[in-house]
């Protein structure tokens, strides 16, 4: 499916956060040791990164992290901070966003793929698709249908989550 969509060299660039949430919406989840053999089966994958908020005291977390480092992904983290706010119940709530750090990785290595492959749905990420776009650079949202932007689906091209559910589920 991906290769009508791509061409040349292919960078994915996963944003953690956004794409949990769209773990809620679907009823699998992702592994992501397929989602990487199934891009380096039907592309010409030269890097895959992970940007995700991560708690160190988490074992399970940190154990996964590593895992995804080991079979050869790109792990890019920054602890969760923990913001004060006596409105809630909990007194607070937990943060960590990467996009800023995906949007430098992405603009730092464009010179080195052809087609730029973003997990999120986030318009924050509107002006970086465009700018790839300004670049002649191939670009595809992957998301779920109800958790991608109106942004990103006037950028680049759009493939459901759902559709990739045979090849990359976890059993």
């Amino acid at each position: 499916m991906i290769q009508k969509y791509i061409k040349g060299t292919v960078y994915v660039f996963i944003d953690a956060s956004n794409i949990y949430h769209s773990f809620k919406k679907l009823a699998w989840k992702i592994d992501f040791l397929k989602l990487k053999e199934y891009f380096e089966k039907n592309t010409d994958l030269g890097k895959i990164y992970f940007y995700t908020a991560y708690d160190p005291s988490y074992s399970k977390q940190c154990k996964f992290l590593d895992f995804l480092e080991i079979i050869g992904y790109t792990v890019k983290k920054k602890k969760v901070k923990f913001i004060k706010d006596s409105q809630m119940e909990e007194g607070g709530f937990r943060k960590g966003n990467l996009d800023v750090e995906l949007t430098i990785d992405a603009v730092h290595n464009r010179d080195k793929f052809q087609s730029f492959v973003l997990f999120s749905g986030d318009s924050d990420f509107e002006a970086l698709v465009k700018y790839m776009r300004a670049y002649r650079k191939n670009c595809v949202v992957v998301s779920t249908k109800d958790h991608v932007s109106i942004e990103l689906l006037r950028q680049a091209k759009f493939i459901d989550l759902k559709k990739l559910k045979r090849e990359i589920e976890l059993k």
